[in-house]
């Protein structure tokens, strides 16, 4: 079944001929091609598209038809786009099929205009550009689409990063602290997923592996979680301990009373006890903080702000560990500003005062535990 013309009868091409325009309207060729502009968009349409559907929105003259027809020869098309006459009839094909334009077809397969004596075009026979403009609601839409689906895919390879980065830095912290543990299952798991996770940039689609991060994010904190309890399943319940000594400045006389007999100092202090002692975190640091992790990261974020040197950071991690390292930060942090506060400014060398307490913590004359419930009970008093 043909239509006249001897061009092959589609869906698509009925399709187009049932779109319309509204009653009296007249479109101008800037319009039409804001309609081509989206369309493109919209559809993604590959370059030569493009180029094929460019020329025959600038061929409409504007005339004040019920259908927009132009009927420029395929050599017309060929000397304006370089593209090959093969490329243009496919291009052609491919714009009827997705109901960009429909074909309107003279007898004999020609594309011509009919004139009156005066030369004035009275009808046509080529390509029906109506389709384009009538969807230009279907263009906003689907852009609107395309728009929220970037947007999707973009989410969720953010969530897949930040799941890599949690998954390597409780990895490192296993091998760091915990080194009797066991992660060689977790390890392959990781590099069988490293392989294969989309890259950003290419067209992977990261919803098939996000899931899979998240589940062994979560086996990784759990199995860290489970060697810092030593196989203790119960809470640890954190004794009230600490020092009446103020924190070390010039004006200190380094002299402390000593602890309560109830408050001897235990293990390394919960992130609870650092934040209940150190409320400035909550200020330097977005999120909420409820893990040793989370203490570590905090305190190698404020480490900059206190004017602490890198290689004071590396010495508090050799000397007392990373966690007691980051918990000193964020006493060294809250500590200076509570004596900005005051407007005595003892404090004038942060990163010193850091490296001080470094040394003192090293030779077991500052405790950490100590100091922060000592922070604490002052700001409840």
């Amino acid at each position: 079944m043909v239509q006249t013309g001897g061009r092959p009868l589609t869906r698509a091409a009925l399709a187009g001929q049932r779109r319309a325009l509204e009653d009296g309207r007249t479109v101008t060729r800037k319009e039409l091609s804001a309609s081509a502009r989206e369309a493109a968009k919209a559809l993604g349409l590959r370059p030569a598209l493009r180029l094929v559907l460019s020329e025959l929105v600038a061929a409409w003259g504007e005339q004040d038809w019920s259908r927009l027809i132009v009927w420029p020869s395929n050599e017309y098309l060929v000397s304006r786009t370089g593209l090959s006459e093969r490329a243009v009839r496919y291009a052609i094909r491919d714009l009827v099929g997705l109901e960009i334009i429909t074909p309107k077809d003279s007898a004999n397969g020609k594309r011509y205009a009919i004139r009156a004596r005066d030369g004035t075009i009275l009808d046509a026979f080529g390509f029906d550009l109506t389709p384009l403009y009538a969807r230009r609601g279907d263009w906003a839409l689907a852009i609107q689409a395309r728009a929220e689906a970037r947007e999707r895919r973009r989410r969720a390879f953010d969530l897949v990063t930040m799941h890599r980065r949690a998954v390597a830095e409780a990895l490192q912290a296993l091998n760091a602290r915990h080194p009797n543990t066991t992660v060689a299952d977790l390890v392959e798991v990781q590099t069988s997923l490293e392989a294969t996770t989309p890259e950003r940039r290419g067209a992977g689609d990261p919803d098939l592996v996000l899931e899979a991060w998240g589940e062994l994010r979560r086996m990784v904190e759990d199995r860290f979680y489970a060697a810092g309890c030593d196989g203790n399943t119960c809470p640890h319940i954190e004794p009230e301990k600490g020092s009446p000594t103020e924190a070390w400045s010039k004006d200190s006389s380094g002299i402390a009373e000593p602890p309560r007999p109830t408050e001897r100092p235990g293990a390394a202090p919960t992130p609870a006890l650092v934040v209940e002692a150190c409320p400035v975190v909550r200020d330097l640091v977005s999120g909420e903080i409820r893990e040793e992790h989370e203490i570590l990261d905090a305190g190698r974020q404020v480490r900059a702000s206190i004017g602490a040197h890198p290689s004071a950071w590396a010495e508090a991690c050799a000397v007392v560990g990373p966690y007691e390292a980051a918990v000193l930060v964020l006493i060294v942090a809250q500590t200076h500003d509570d004596d900005v506060r005051s407007g005595q400014n003892r404090i004038r060398n942060p990163g010193g005062y850091f490296r001080r307490l470094v040394r003192l913590a090293g030779e077991g004359r500052y405790q950490t535990g100590t100091e922060l419930m000592a922070m604490r009970r002052r700001r409840l008093t």
